[in-house]
């Protein structure tokens, strides 16, 4: 992020409850644009919850989120996102061109016909995925891997400034893991903004340029290398924890 560019996503003094329950409080912080950026934290921290209500998936309390300085609801087409595995309907009839068309109806509207340049970026994104042989594929058939890269098709495919993952690696092989960096390493240096929920800590401090470290509040912003220090970490997780260590 430059002087001159907005953060990807901005947030002033959100705070999220669940059945009463708070689960984060006066989240402030800014997470650049043009960078591959993870939230991190231990189970519980408000990852998930974070990302859900800067998108108005879950109700906040309080606060301001602004996308690319702006109120999502002016830039929506702008900001793409992958939701966790376990939230999407495996048995969804439905085919993996089918959903990653989905990713063009930002564009083109639910009940308008695709025309040529969609199905284009239809086309280029699985191929950037490495799904393109799974076009024709029920849903319900794929392995969680190939599920993933399809998802990410689909982020691809609406042609977002902002892609936001919660837990994209999960289900998925090294390989394929390894694959989908790559993937999200040259979106983030063709200028877009990727941020993406991870739980394992020596992967973001090797691969991701920032990192959030949330424990219900912001711990730390920054950096990815700066952010997980042992010191962060052990206020973070509230033991001991080696800032190189894969698994929180």
């Amino acid at each position: 992020m430059t002087a001159l560019s907005p953060a990807a996503l901005s947030l002033r003094g959100v705070s999220a409850s669940y059945g009463g329950a708070a689960v984060l409080r006066d989240i402030d912080t800014d997470i650049p644009s043009g960078a591959l950026s993870a939230v991190v934290g231990p189970n519980g921290a408000g990852k998930s919850t974070l990302i859900k209500a800067a998108l108005g998936l879950v109700p906040s309390s309080r606060g301001t989120v602004r996308f690319l300085g702006q109120p999502l609801a002016r830039v929506r087409h702008r900001v793409a996102y992958v939701p966790q595995q376990d939230a999407v309907a495996k048995d969804f009839p439905i085919t993996a061109v089918q959903v990653v068309e989905m990713g063009r109806y930002p564009h083109r509207g639910w009940f308008r016909r695709l025309r040529a340049a969609d199905d284009e970026a239809v086309a280029d994104a699985m191929a950037d995925a490495g799904v393109s042989d799974l076009a024709r594929m029920p849903l319900d058939e794929l392995s969680g891997g190939q599920r993933q890269r399809v998802f990410l098709a689909r982020a691809l495919a609406q042609h977002a400034d902002v892609l936001i993952l919660d837990e994209p690696f999960t289900a998925v092989d090294t390989r394929t893991e390894a694959a989908l960096l790559g993937i999200l390493r040259g979106l983030c240096d063709g200028g877009k903004s990727v941020i993406a929920v991870h739980h394992d800590l020596r992967t973001v401090s090797e691969r991701f340029d920032h990192a959030t470290l949330l424990a219900g509040t912001v711990l730390a912003s920054g950096p990815a290398r700066e952010v997980l220090t042992s010191a962060h970490l052990e206020r973070a997780y509230g033991i001991p924890l080696a800032a190189s260590r894969a698994e929180t």
